[in-house]
């Protein structure tokens, strides 16, 4: 990892900044963004602490807006010569169903649009800079899932973990999309269950299942065990040539049969790119 450049969010806190701390050790380069000013600043320090005398970078915008991750994958793209790793890590469970400006509900705008646009938005530098990794974490949670197209945004019977894990099954059929059409391009692209981690999820949550989540936690894993599996996709020489499948604990394994479904990964394709207004 030495001299590569990382860009991540999700990283100031949990297991985002777990893994941008060790990349950071290992030689590479990070550029957060972040959303909080006082997180962004307070990781910032740690990786220089880590790495003195590496140019880290944070960038700062709001992950469920369109116009902002669209901004911030711009501001990336003209300050940085190369982008050899992106790790979409941030993600959201949120208790009562709330619509962005874009028109959009906020997990899936959060935990898969998000994603879908800042690597869209860095085609460009990870494409020039092969080989090059992106890196996307999902869940385990997904298994339970379905997606209806007819109600991508949840108008009908929303439910907060529901809506969390048709997000989590996106970022896997959107991993399997992304990688069959890069196919060539010399960048992989994979996901990952990081295991239930005690990290700051679902504590914006309110309601019976944010104080179940937060029981549960006593029991999880460390956000250090946690981000064992994203360090290993974007660093390990052993999956250098591997694209488009579903890690735990640094192993492939299969995902559900629904995100094996080539025909809805082309459709969620489509329809993220019309709602993203992207090519």
């Amino acid at each position: 990892m030495q001299g590569k450049v990382v860009v991540i969010t999700g990283a100031t806190s949990g297991i985002g900044q777990v893994a941008a701390e060790r990349l950071a050790a290992m030689g590479a380069r990070v550029v957060l963004i972040a959303r909080s000013e006082v997180r962004g600043q307070a990781v910032l320090s740690r990786l220089h602490e880590r790495a003195p005398g590496v140019a880290h970078r944070v960038h700062y915008a709001d992950l469920s807006r369109l116009t902002e991750m669209k901004r911030a994958a711009a501001e990336i793209a003209v300050a940085e010569r190369r982008v050899d790793v992106l790790i979409n890590n941030a993600g959201a469970l949120f208790g009562s169903r709330q619509v962005t400006a874009d028109g959009l509900e906020r997990t899936f705008a959060t935990n898969h649009m998000a994603y879908a646009v800042l690597t869209h938005g860095l085609r460009e530098r990870l494409i020039a800079s092969a080989p090059a990794r992106v890196v996307n974490t999902a869940s385990n949670a997904h298994r339970f899932a379905r997606l209806d197209f007819d109600d991508l945004q949840s108008a009908h019977g929303y439910r907060g973990f529901k809506a969390y894990r048709r997000s989590k099954l996106c970022n896997i059929l959107y991993t399997r999309e992304l990688a069959r059409r890069w196919a060539g391009t010399g960048v992989t692209v994979n996901c990952l269950h990081p295991g239930f981690v005690a990290t700051r999820f679902a504590d914006q949550s309110i309601g019976l299942f944010s104080r179940i989540v937060r029981i549960a936690k006593t029991f999880a894993v460390s956000p250090e065990k946690g981000a064992e599996t994203i360090v290993y996709l974007a660093s390990s020489p052993e999956v250098a040539h591997v694209s488009g499948r579903y890690f735990y604990r640094c192993r492939a394994v299969t995902p559900s049969k629904r995100a094996q479904d080539d025909a809805a990964a082309e459709r969620l394709w489509l329809e993220s790119a019309r709602l993203g207004h992207i090519n």
